[in-house]
Order: C-alpha cells, then sequence, then structure tokens
C-alpha cells in the first residue's frame, strides 16, 4: 500500500468532523510510541517551551546519574544512549533555541561528568557531532540571539 502525500492527507482531514479527528489521532497514539509522545508535546507542552526544555534538562540529568563512567565502553553506550533521547525530543519541538539550550546543557554535563572525553575517539566525535548541531542552528537564529548563544557555545570546545 502506497501512502498518501501530506497534501492529499491535510486536504482529507480537513473534510473530517472534529469527532473524526480525535478517533484518528487515538488511533494513531495506539500504534506508535513516538506518535504519543508527540502528541502529548502538542496538545501539553508546546504552550510552555521553557518548562518542555527543564523537563527535558532534568530527565538528562537523571541519565547521566544513572552513567557508568568508569569504563568508556559503557559511558558511549550510555552517551549515545541520551543523544538519542534528546534528537527525539529536539525534534518534537522544532525550534532551534530549545534544540541550541538542550544541547549546550548536555555538551556542560558531559564536560563535566569525568568522562576523558579526549580517550575515546567515538567519544570525542559524538562531542565534536553535538558541538557542529549547535553551531548549524546558531546560524540559523537572528543575529542578537546568535551573539548570546556563541559565548556559551565558545566554553564547550575542548
Amino acid at each position: 500500500m502506497k501512502a498518501a502525500s501530506l497534501s492529499e492527507l491535510k486536504k482529507e482531514l480537513q473534510n473530517r468532523s472534529s469527532k473524526e479527528l480525535v478517533e484518528i489521532c487515538l488511533r494513531l497514539a495506539k500504534f506508535k510510541k513516538e506518535s504519543k509522545e508527540l502528541l502529548t508535546y502538542l496538545i501539553f507542552e508546546s504552550e510552555s517551551e521553557a518548562n518542555y526544555i527543564a523537563a527535558i534538562k532534568a530527565d538528562m540529568d537523571e541519565q547521566f546519574e544513572l552513567l557508568n563512567t568508569s569504563n568508556l565502553y559503557v559511558a558511549k553506550k550510555g552517551l549515545q544512549k541520551i543523544v538519542r533521547s534528546i534528537a527525539k525530543y529536539i525534534k518534537y519541538s522544532g525550534i532551534k533555541q530549545t534544540e541550541i539550550e538542550v544541547l549546550v546543557y548536555f555538551c556542560r554535563h558531559m564536560k563535566k561528568s569525568g568522562i576523558k572525553i579526549t580517550h575515546s575517539t567515538v567519544i570525542e566525535n559524538l562531542y565534536q557531532r553535538q558541538i557542529n548541531k549547535i553551531e548549524k542552528a546558531l546560524n540559523s537564529l537572528h543575529e542578537d540571539l546568535q551573539f548570546d548563544y556563541q559565548q556559551e557555545v565558545e566554553q564547550l570546545y575542548l
């Protein structure tokens, strides 16, 4: 079965009643955890981006507390798991400022975690990719915001 294009879906959804739309959304949420998480963000958390960022940071703090830093291989796996979860949160938001704040927080937390970043090529590359993502997102912001965040980003370089 071939999936319909977004424009076709949009036209069809506009012709549906609100009750049908609710049923469609609930059915979507039943099949995929990611769809349910996105609906949760859109319905409950998109109104207050600051609270959403705070919740992401709190979740990240918990994950860093559980991180085993005694072995670089295990630490790398834990860091990759954290990166996957924050990438998902960033994707739900779609706001560049949120992306920058979350990634800067991750990089700061990673630096102060005690993990020897430069002793593992994989961990160093993971860290550098996050820096690159921050810089890419920074370039799409207004100049005033760029200046504010640029000072924070400069402190992240190894």
